[in-house]
């Protein structure tokens, strides 16, 4: 699996930061950079059909090696990274035969990766991983599901007594800000269902996820010099402040697990002239979301009845959970956690605590689970993966080719059905 992990470090050293305040796509320039790396390799790989559209979405397909009839499916994966911590000069440094005590980072900077805070280390002692400096984060998140997936389509090819039916592969932009598969073509895609590999822990498999919407606050307030405001300053912050403080202290992401929605606060600017707030909102039942969303709307009103001060709400929906559109064909999930099974990975099926470019590729008529690609503690500078773990997830997608392939087609008429 030498390849697998010479793939992985040439990927996360191109920065592809995606940036949630541009309106093109892809959403950066830099994510060019590693769109037509990709689509060189392919092409160099010998998949057929490499596309790099105007928009930097990477499609490419192996062709069926056998005459059954198998169905087409698919992997996804995104190659840009978080905009919340730099993915510039990404230097990935290898820690073999983990031993299971704290990891130095940045001895400059008193950067520790410890198990004291992160205990999921201690699942991967003896094993080799891959870590970063203290100063970016890693990238894992996806490029660990592109060097997966690309590996596995070369062990395919490697390994021609292996059957497997149409694979298509699907490589996209700007996932980390919400977008990844708003120019995703999925009739031209055509696979009958996907998988992204963009999950994180071994053997996690995932067909739920929050639904999800993000939301900013804007208030204009009235400057006056301080020593002379009573009764004519208007601070934007305080009333901003006030705001914020109506949501429930408890539901936030780092109090909050499992199924448990949360508000997100995530980027505050301002002065008392004008102030901003930027929040998530995400949760697994539909209707609890839209009561979340209707929180916010009642406290910005009821805070706007009590100010001259102008309060403006825009929220937006993202995406939505995928439970909906994949239960009606349960058994590409079936299928998965075989797979997983068979190569020796216990299959771990939770709700995802975020989302991927399968929310919303099954609610654009690709019906698409989410497979682990291996990574931990993601979008910051304490990210980390095994080897082992990314090798594992090439076996996984090499065994779901071959068992599509060798299902019986009764399974699939069913399914269409």
């Amino acid at each position: 699996m030498s390849n697998l992990l010479d793939r992985f470090l040439r990927y996360v050293r191109i920065d592809t930061q995606s940036d949630p305040e541009s309106a093109s796509t892809p959403s950066t320039e830099k994510q060019w950079h590693l769109a037509r790396l990709l689509a060189r390799e392919l092409e160099e790989m010998g998949l057929a059909d490499v596309r790099l559209d105007e928009k930097a979405y990477l499609t490419a397909t192996l062709p069926a090696n056998t005459t059954q009839p198998v169905p087409t499916i698919g992997f996804v994966s995104h190659f840009d990274t978080s905009p919340d911590f730099s993915g510039a000069g990404v230097n990935p440094r290898i820690i073999a035969g983990y031993e299971g005590g704290d990891i130095t980072l940045n001895a400059e900077l008193g950067v520790v990766l410890s198990p004291s805070e992160f205990p999921e280390l201690l699942l991967y002692r003896g094993q080799t991983l891959v870590v970063t400096d203290g100063t970016t984060l890693l990238g894992a998140d996806d490029k660990a599901g592109i060097a997966e997936i690309m590996t596995a389509m070369e062990t395919l090819l490697a390994h021609p007594e292996i059957p497997h039916g149409a694979i298509r592969i699907g490589f996209t932009p700007d996932e980390e800000i919400g977008r990844g598969a708003h120019h995703f073509d999925v009739e031209a895609f055509g696979a009958e269902w996907a998988y992204t590999v963009d999950g994180s822990q071994i053997g996690e498999l995932e067909y739920e996820n929050f639904n999800a919407a993000k939301a900013r606050i804007r208030v204009q307030g009235k400057s006056v010099h301080p020593g002379y405001a009573k009764d004519k300053m208007i601070n934007a912050l305080s009333v901003l402040r006030e705001i914020l403080a109506g949501l429930p202290a408890g539901e936030v992401p780092e109090k909050t697990s499992g199924r448990e929605g949360f508000f997100h606060v995530h980027h505050l600017a301002g002065s008392v002239e004008e102030a901003t707030a930027d929040l998530l909102i995400r949760d697994h039942d539909r209707d609890g979301f839209e009561a979340r969303k209707q929180q916010l709307r009642d406290l910005v009103g009821r805070r706007q009845q009590g100010t001259a001060a102008r309060i403006e709400l825009h929220l937006e929906d993202q995406y939505y959970n995928m439970k909906e559109k994949v239960l009606p064909v349960f058994p590409i999930v079936t299928i998965a956690e075989q797979a997983m099974q068979a190569v020796g990975v216990a299959p771990i099926i939770k709700p995802i605590r975020g989302g991927t470019d399968g929310s919303q590729l099954s609610y654009m008529g690709l019906p698409c689970p989410n497979l682990f690609a291996g990574g931990h503690n993601f979008h910051g500078k304490y990210e980390f993966i095994p080897l082992e773990s990314m090798e594992k997830a090439v076996a996984v997608i090499v065994k779901i080719c071959e068992l599509t392939a060798t299902q019986s087609p009764e399974t699939w008429k069913k399914q269409r059905a």
